[in-house]
């Protein structure tokens, strides 16, 4: 056994999207190479309905696939296809752009104002770039969850982890994607494939990621101070890159430490990037933003 070293750690950034919304981004919009097939993440957590309420009103995508956690309130989902729907908390949507789909994202609160979920982008490689367009919506009750010896718990959102297999099927990047709860003071091994990207981002809890010789923390935001974030045990926020091995381990704290760990097989093509859209050559999104001009650009309704 190998234990994946830690590659970075990634403090989240603040940043808007949608019409307003505020945010934090692990990664995208940039050199994504490290993290391929994976092209963005997104944590939109926040008590102030003033700073989400605009939502993502009608915008398209092509040549990406989308993965919508909730933990907390709720989003409305609407699409060129005719799929309507709400997320709730824990619920799931993977949303398959292919050759091209236009919709719109709108969060709402729960009872005491908190929203909170994540958005991650999956690259299509270039022989589903033009795919048709498909969307998975799963409820809270349908994702498994393990629980270990330990008191370890996994919801299995999407791949295979423990002998059991989350409800999110046919994605290109052949993911896996779980979320992690360890309690306080233990110690976890959690096996990846050698040949995967593979990714941490802790958003409850405290502890460390640990390579093959010493542990290593991970930026935390003390409280009240979202710009000078300290190094020590705690994660809140805080993104953990690993480099190459079959395992990761961590060691939790007082508090226990709750994170996804996502990893992806590489699809090593080249990204030719604009908002929305994603393909492998300007002249494939020079066309895309033609069409979405012309107004040719849904091939499937």
């Amino acid at each position: 056994m190998s234990i994946r070293p830690v590659k970075r750690i990634i403090e989240s950034k603040p940043t808007m999207e949608g019409a307003g919304v505020k945010l934090r981004r692990g990664f995208g919009f940039g050199d994504t190479t490290e993290f391929d097939p994976f092209l963005l993440f997104d944590d939109f957590r926040n008590d102030h309905p003033n700073d989400y309420l605009a939502g993502f009103p009608w915008h398209p995508h092509r040549g990406i696939e989308t993965i919508t956690y909730v933990l907390a309130g709720e989003v409305a989902h609407g699409d060129s296809l005719g799929n309507q729907g709400t997320l709730g908390a824990g619920d799931v949507q993977w949303m398959t752009a292919g050759s091209g789909i236009l919709h719109q994202e709108m969060p709402r609160g729960d009872a005491q104002g908190l929203m909170h979920g994540f958005q991650l982008w999956a690259n299509l490689p270039s022989a589903l770039k033009m795919t048709t367009p498909r969307y998975q919506d799963v409820k809270s009750q349908d994702v498994p969850e393990v629980t270990d010896d330990d008191g370890t718990r996994v919801r299995v959102v999407c791949g295979d982890f423990w002998g059991v297999k989350g409800p999110v099927d046919g994605v290109a990047a052949d993911p896996r994607y779980l979320d992690v709860s360890v309690p306080p003071g233990a110690k976890k091994r959690l096996k990846v494939e050698t040949t995967r990207h593979a990714f941490a981002y802790v958003f409850a809890g405290s502890g460390s990621f640990r390579d093959a010789s010493a542990p290593r923390g991970v930026w935390t935001e003390g409280p009240g101070d979202h710009d000078n974030p300290t190094l020590d045990e705690t994660g809140n926020r805080s993104l953990v890159l690993f480099d190459r091995g079959d395992e990761i381990v961590v060691q939790a704290g007082d508090q226990g430490i709750r994170f996804l760990l996502v990893s992806g097989q590489p699809i090593e093509e080249p990204v030719a990037w604009y908002g929305p859209i994603v393909m492998n050559t300007k002249a494939e999104l020079q066309t895309a933003f033609n069409e979405l001009r012309n107004d040719t650009f849904i091939k499937h309704r």
